[in-house]
């Protein structure tokens, strides 16, 4: 399969069209969950336990030059399929003026290279969790779904919660208080899609052979991606993608260090992420979901979710 440049205005943040398909293996299933990560020591291994817990069996995640224990401790999770990729690189097409996203890439790479088996992929970050909100796997939702090759989940917001410095405990214990609302500047999305009907990879939208430039709701609600605004489309009965977006105040700073995959500038960036943590403070109002989620499990704690047998 060949990738070819899709102009657009959002350079740096581009898109990239796929020509061809991944090699289909009779009998597809399940779902697969693709990240790009860096040094992220301190949270891959409450990350991976979580999906695993809520289904996930496999975890393609690309290593963007991580300098601590990332890679050994995402190895290190039992009873799952952990594939690591390194992906410290920097890309151009056709004139050096023009990058790809880095981040577009490894979703490129994931599914030209191991989108065949699966009837769906996931694209999310490590600080982002799929919470099935009544019930106990994302594929019993996905279940409902099968007549869709696209869907898109909105973020649910969530800031420090307090926290000044690094908790000990897992995100979803650590952080129980999210913005009130899903609007801007706070919206956008990501999306879980049938690998084998994709044509062109962005890090918030796809578009699909089948749905062209529409996706669907958790609730099944089928929106031009322009649409998905708008509050029919934001559903989040069945599903909530929850975005632990700051972390504590420390890992903000610490986020807002060391870069971002789509290679946005971090002056702009910076400006972004302060201005969304305004809104998700001032508006903030507690949500327990992922907590729920993991109580049908029989994980009560932070160390329920380190321990719990997957």
């Amino acid at each position: 399969m060949k990738l070819s440049k899709l102009w657009s205005r959002e350079t740096p943040h581009t898109s990239t069209m796929l020509t061809g398909c991944p090699t289909i293996v009779s009998g597809r299933n399940g779902l697969a969950i693709v990240a790009i990560m860096k040094n992220e020591a301190r949270n891959i291994v409450d990350w991976i336990r979580f999906h695993a817990l809520a289904g996930v069996q496999d975890f393609f995640l690309y290593d963007d030059g991580s300098t601590d224990s990332t890679a050994e401790l995402a190895r290190g999770v039992p009873n799952v399929n952990v594939t690591l990729i390194p992906w410290k690189l920097t890309a151009s097409c056709l004139t050096p003026k023009v990058k790809f996203s880095r981040q577009v890439l490894a979703y490129c790479h994931a599914i030209e290279n191991f989108g065949g088996p699966f009837r769906w992929m996931g694209f999310i970050d490590i600080d982002e969790y799929i919470v099935p909100k009544a019930d106990d796997t994302i594929m019993t939702v996905l279940g409902g779904l099968e007549q869709f090759t696209n869907i898109s989940l909105p973020w649910t917001m969530f800031g420090p919660n307090g926290h000044d410095t690094p908790s000990d405990l897992p995100a979803p214990f650590a952080f129980t208080t999210r913005a009130r609302d899903r609007a801007a500047p706070l919206l956008n999305f990501k999306c879980i899609i049938d690998p084998t009907d994709t044509l062109e990879v962005r890090v918030h939208r796809f578009r699909t052979h089948q749905m062209g430039r529409t996706s669907a709701s958790e609730a099944g609600k089928v929106s031009h991606y322009k649409e998905r605004n708008k509050a029919d489309f934001l559903s989040d009965a069945a599903l909530q993608l929850n975005h632990y977006y700051t972390r504590s105040h420390q890992e903000l700073q610490e986020k807002l260090s060391k870069g971002a995959v789509s290679d946005s500038p971090l002056d702009r960036r910076g400006r972004k992420i302060m201005e969304k943590l305004e809104v998700i403070e001032k508006t903030a109002v507690e949500d327990r979901c992922a907590l729920d989620f993991l109580q049908r499990h029989g994980v009560n704690d932070g160390q329920g979710l380190r321990t719990h047998s997957l």
